[in-house]
Formats: C-alpha cells, sequence, structure tokens
C-alpha cells in the first residue's frame, strides 16, 4: 500500500493531457466503475473536454483520478465526478487525499462557492465526511443509486 504522501498530484485540461495519461485515467475508471462494480455504462460521456483532470500517480502508476467542473458545465454549481481509487490503493487514506485536492483545484480555478455531485449512495458518509449534505434528490444511474450532495463554504 502507497503512503498518501508519496502520491504526486497533476491537474490537466483535456487538451493538454498526454495520450498515456490519457490512457490510464479511462483504464482506471473501466477498471473500477465497470468491471469491478459490474455496471455497463458509457463512461465516455462528451464530459472530459470540459473538465480540469486531476490524477494521483505513484511510481508512474495512476492510483486515484477525479474530474473537477467550472459552474455551468455539470450543474448550476462547480461540481466533481468520476471519483476513483485504484482497489489495492484503498484504506490508506488516498481517497480523502483526493476529495481534498479536488475541492482545492476547484476552489482555486473557479472561486470558493458551492460544489454539487453525483454521489454513489453507498458513499454518503465519506462524502458527508468531506462537508457534502444530502440535498434529498435520490435517483438510480447504470442501476445504481446515486445522490445529489452540495458542499457549502
Amino acid at each position: 500500500m502507497t503512503s498518501v504522501a508519496l502520491i504526486q498530484w497533476k491537474l490537466s485540461t483535456f487538451d493538454a493531457l498526454t495520450v498515456q495519461e490519457l490512457y490510464a485515467l479511462l483504464q482506471l475508471r473501466t477498471e473500477v466503475f465497470a468491471v469491478e462494480q459490474n455496471c455497463a455504462f458509457q463512461d465516455m460521456d462528451g464530459a472530459d473536454g470540459l473538465a480540469l483532470h486531476l490524477m494521483g500517480s505513484h511510481a508512474g502508476e495512476l492510483l486515484a483520478y477525479a474530474r473537477c467542473f467550472p459552474p455551468g458545465a455539470k450543474y448550476g454549481e462547480a461540481s466533481i465526478g468520476r471519483v476513483v481509487t485504484r482497489l489495492r490503493s484503498r484504506g490508506c487514506g488516498l481517497g480523502h487525499s483526493l476529495m481534498e485536492q479536488a475541492m482545492s483545484a476547484v476552489n482555486v480555478h473557479w472561486g470558493v462557492q458551492p460544489i454539487r455531485i453525483g454521489a454513489q449512495a453507498r458513499l454518503k458518509r465519506f462524502y458527508c465526511g468531506h462537508g457534502f449534505v444530502d440535498v434529498g434528490k435520490p435517483y438510480v444511474e447504470d442501476g445504481i443509486e446515486h445522490l445529489e450532495m452540495v458542499w457549502r463554504p
């Protein structure tokens, strides 16, 4: 298990991603969201070009990833999505570090403001730990229960 302190963070626009970075992030998203969660869905949703891509790597391997969006791209508020950590890297606080980095990226790039997410319902406690609040709009996406949650400064 890799120490969170050893993670190298990179934030990139879609156009600035290298071919290798794009391949790695799509591979990680597929590994977790499609294979691990046994869910066939359209991951490449046309929104990657609107996002800043946050990548956490160690020794050249992508271990954590999230998309950060400006207000108006996905919701009226800024948003974070496709939050993912590699299975073998879980349990060391990497997911928490990823959320802290993503929230910071949103605040730095678009100002401190509310952030809305579409969270898998099973992860409600995780996101509540980062100050997100369930706004009472549950929904099912790709057969998985989700909640709309908002963080307010």
